[in-house]
């Protein structure tokens, strides 16, 4: 068995490869990684899961194998989001976090997200280490250190905890409730049957918000979606949110460290809109300064406010990692990526759905304004800026650093009509154009899949940029 560790962990197909003795043999490694790299007698590390099927299982097996190498296993007592688990690792003083998640993806996939003390995903090095252990276990034919669930919890190696408490009241001292309190604004939540289900109901139950929820039962086929707020997985918040009148919808993913939105008109609102309105208004109105974090698909109207309020700006390849990296080296305002995991500064380096969810209403209140009309205005100062995103299948496995040298090697000196002014390969190749509108073309370097993003001054021409990426990289 060969498991690879990404940017955030290991994600596998339920009773294929994510097996409980897979499980177990991860959790081991996991465990001799902690041990290694700690110098206390008895490390702590913080374990939840979300509403996937058998996350809850799962999770108890990790708090087992943690317990069995005189570890304590802090385990949530229900399903909860990814970024409550983060939380609470700082909150403890835990050496690591581990969640059981595979987020968006697609309900018969589960995984483990590992966290570092510091509340953000475990770095490259970190995850390499849990991976040499695992190799080394498999060839010694070492089996995990175990130990029975309620003796763990008599001995107090496994103790079961609520994450909520302690991450709400931390989001408190980011937020201005009292402003979302005045708002008076009605709100459809929609947690896409996800571990985030109740946390905006939870956070604002003693405020004048009118929350109505849907999609929050316990569902681990998540309704025979994908668990990712994206417009095509939301036609359920658009009904609810006409049919209630309401102000906005908020949809959080899988495990609820990304968001999206829907406004009082039913239209989609995406992470770029949520960025740059929040970029705007932590400026504007909070008078708070520092860097800006972006990943290279994100939208340039970030750019552009950047330049404006003269704060530095960071481009960085695709995944909140990255971000993360310069949120614990740098002073960032605000760090985020165009699939919709975004933080401010005060937070831990990971994105969070609910936190921006809960910023996007402070928002609304403040302004006293719709949401559409906020975007409307956003698009007149910091725009035009129109966006799309497709991914091809390729007939065949491609090399993904073959494909990008060819790309950048034959970059074209116009696209669309447009000057290409710069070639970018920091991940896949990103042609800018002359009128700041832009073209990405990211090979995926696990499947036959080539993701195609573009943003122009109009739709025509972002069609036309699509067009353009599926001829450069010979896409019929």
């Amino acid at each position: 068995m060969t498991i690879k560790f990404g940017t955030d962990g290991w994600r596998a197909v339920i009773s294929d490869t994510f097996t409980f003795a897979n499980l177990q043999l991860v959790a081991q490694a996991i465990a001799d990684y902690v041990l290694e790299e700690t110098e206390t007698d008895q490390p702590e590390v913080v374990v939840g899961f979300d509403t996937r099927f058998l996350s809850d299982r799962y999770a108890a097996e990790v708090a087992r194998v943690l317990a069995g190498n005189g570890i304590v296993a802090w385990l949530t007592r229900a399903d909860a989001p990814t970024p409550s688990i983060s939380y609470n690792v700082v909150h403890k003083k835990a050496v690591a976090g581990v969640m059981i998640t595979a987020s968006h993806n697609a309900p018969r996939y589960n995984g483990i997200k590992l966290k570092a003390a510091y509340g953000g995903a475990a770095s490259e090095q970190q995850g390499r280490m849990v991976e040499r252990f695992l190799d080394r276990n498999q060839e010694q034919a070492r089996f995990p250190n175990m130990i029975d669930y309620q003796q763990a919890l008599d001995r107090g190696l496994i103790r079961r905890f609520d994450p909520a408490w302690a991450y709400y009241e931390h989001l408190g001292q980011l937020l201005d409730v009292d402003v979302i309190s005045g708002g008076e604004l009605r709100v459809v939540a929609d947690p896409m049957y996800g571990s985030g289900r109740g946390c905006f109901r939870e956070f604002l139950s003693r405020t004048r918000t009118h929350i109505r929820e849907i999609r929050g039962e316990m569902n681990p086929g998540f309704g025979g979606i994908h668990p990712e707020p994206i417009a095509r997985y939301l036609t359920a918040l658009v009904a609810a949110v006409q049919a209630d009148q309401a102000d906005v919808g908020l949809a959080t993913d899988g495990d609820a460290d990304r968001i999206g939105a829907v406004d009082a008109l039913g239209s989609f609102v995406d992470p770029h809109h949520i960025f740059a309105l929040a970029l705007r208004y932590l400026v504007e109105k909070r008078g708070w300064t520092g860097a800006v974090v972006k990943t290279v698909s994100t939208t340039m109207m970030v750019d552009r406010l950047a330049a404006k309020y003269n704060l530095p700006l960071h481009e960085t390849p695709v995944g909140f990692n990255h971000i993360a990296d310069l949120m614990l080296s740098e002073d960032v305002l605000i760090g985020g990526e165009e699939s919709g995991g975004l933080s401010i500064k005060g937070h831990i380096p990971e994105g969070d759905g609910v936190l921006m969810g809960l910023l996007l209403l402070e928002i609304m209140a403040e302004a006293g304004a719709p949401l559409h009309e906020l975007v409307t205005d956003l698009q007149a100062t910091a725009g035009p800026a129109y966006y799309t995103r497709r991914d091809l299948r390729l007939r065949h496995p491609v090399a993904k650093n073959e494909m990008v040298q060819r790309l950048a090697d034959g970059a074209p000196p116009h696209i669309n009509g447009q000057t290409v002014r710069q070639v970018d390969t920091r991940d896949g190749v990103k042609y800018r154009l002359a009128d700041d509108s832009w073209l990405l073309i990211r090979p995926s370097g696990t499947e036959p899949v080539l993701r195609v993003y573009a943003e122009a001054p109009d739709g025509e021409a972002v069609d036309a940029l699509i067009q353009a990426g599926r001829e450069l990289a010979k896409i019929e």
